[in-house]
């Protein structure tokens, strides 16, 4: 608790981290709103609910190729100031849609959207990372998760609570306020030109396509030449997968199955529960950073939540469901604490742009890859217990493999760590 106290006293980190607490609530509140007015109005058309999460994960695969290099060759706090402003801009286009009711329009400025908004974190995260101690690195991954365990906790239902107050067009206003309010507090910090440009001034003109082709190779082979950014990039993979799952099986699980008449109140409770468990496996996970290796963290957290998540597919009533629900949200927070905290210990600050923008996009691929077979598959070939078994068997897969690849290389990375700073003192 102390170090999260000292953190927050550097100004800086306070704005990006609220910035990036605003932009990411409104985003959820809007998703949240969207997905029930399309279960509400096309009841019998499950795959319009996986198509919304699919707008918003399918096109990192229109930018993923210049997401990372403008993060690392131009001013980052510019790129995310400016993501902010124009998906602001997309969310009014997006409330004249839906009061024109015409869905393709809808859905292609969602897809706009999405792809402006990828900008935002690799730039996001680059300046964190200058502005951060190598210690400070976990403690702000645990902030991070605890925060993601109040968007889970509030987010979901402020969104349902939205929608059945003022309705979608409430909820999507207040993504405009939302990226509004970011784009203000990143515009407020006082950053040093080493941090938004640590490879120089380049200008608009300089990036043509051997450019970009040029920097995004970089990237590719700075990461093979790390295996454990490899296996972890690995893992990042199936997580999209997981990503794809969760986004749509409580509401389906719920709608489908466990209470066909009440799963907008009960998606409320169930949002509760899993946040309470995730704030609370966040504090815990946090305290257990000190005392447990990051790889094992990630291992332990991957063989809870995995063998939990395949449960809760079978649950007979709501109550088994919650339960279950309840042991996942302890279990997760251990693996993104852990990679949280372990990626910027090992990339180059001159590189995380760059390596942000392969990670981002195989997830993405991924995860668009699930959410179009679940749309296309789902009743017709996939039921909700094979939906469960499909999210939970990868979560389980990927601890196996990095049951037996991560503590060697991690044992490396932190003899190679003890060696320069050997030398160093030298």
């Amino acid at each position: 608790m102390k170090n999260m106290i000292t953190i927050f006293k550097k100004p800086n980190y306070s704005l990006l981290f609220w910035s990036s607490f605003t932009s990411t609530m409104g985003s959820i509140v809007g998703i949240a709103a969207l997905m029930l007015y399309l279960l509400d109005r096309y009841t019998d058309q499950p795959f319009y609910a996986a198509l919304t999460e699919l707008m918003y994960s399918l096109p990192t695969l229109a930018v993923f190729f210049l997401v990372g290099v403008l993060a690392d060759r131009m001013d980052r706090q510019k790129i995310a100031v400016y993501s902010d402003v124009i998906c602001a801009i997309l969310s009014l286009a997006l409330m004249g849609a839906i009061y024109i009711d015409w869905m393709p329009l809808v859905f292609a400025i969602l897809f706009l959207r999405s792809a402006v908004s990828k900008f935002f974190h690799p730039a996001q995260a680059a300046i964190i990372q200058g502005i951060l101690t190598k210690d400070e690195y976990t403690v702000a991954a645990g902030l991070n998760q605890m925060t993601s365990s109040l968007f889970m906790l509030f987010g979901n239902a402020l969104g349902i609570f939205i929608y059945w107050t003022v309705g979608l067009q409430g909820a999507i206003f207040v993504c405009f306020v939302t990226y509004m309010v970011s784009a203000i507090l990143i515009r407020a910090c006082k950053l040093e030109e080493n941090v938004v440009l640590p490879n120089g001034r380049h200008k608009w003109t300089q990036l043509n396509v051997r450019f970009v082709a040029n920097d995004f190779k970089d990237g590719m082979l700075y990461i093979i030449k790390n295996p454990l950014l490899v296996y972890l990039i690995i893992g990042f993979f199936v997580f999209g997968i997981v990503n794809g799952g969760l986004s749509v099986m409580p509401a389906y699980i719920l709608k489908y199955k466990l209470a066909p008449k009440d799963y907008e109140e009960f998606m409320i409770v169930m949002g509760v529960v899993f946040g309470i468990s995730v704030l609370i496996g966040s504090i815990v996970a946090s305290m257990m950073a000190k005392k447990l290796k990051l790889y094992q963290m990630v291992i332990i957290g991957l063989g809870v939540s995995g063998a939990f998540v395949v449960a809760s597919g079978y649950s007979p009533d709501m109550y088994y469901y919650l339960a279950f629900t309840a042991l996942i949200g302890l279990g997760l927070p251990f693996v993104n604490i852990g990679i949280g905290g372990w990626l910027p210990r090992i990339v180059d600050p001159k590189m995380m742009g760059r390596v942000q923008g392969w990670i981002t996009p195989l997830m993405m691929l991924s995860q668009s890859i699930t959410l179009g077979v679940i749309a296309l598959t789902f009743q017709k070939i996939l039921s909700v217990e094979g939906l469960h078994l499909l999210v939970g068997g990868c979560l389980l897969f990927v601890g196996l493999f990095y049951m037996f690849t991560l503590p060697k290389h991690a044992t490396e990375e932190e003899e190679g760590a003890d060696g320069l700073e050997n030398s160093a003192s030298v």
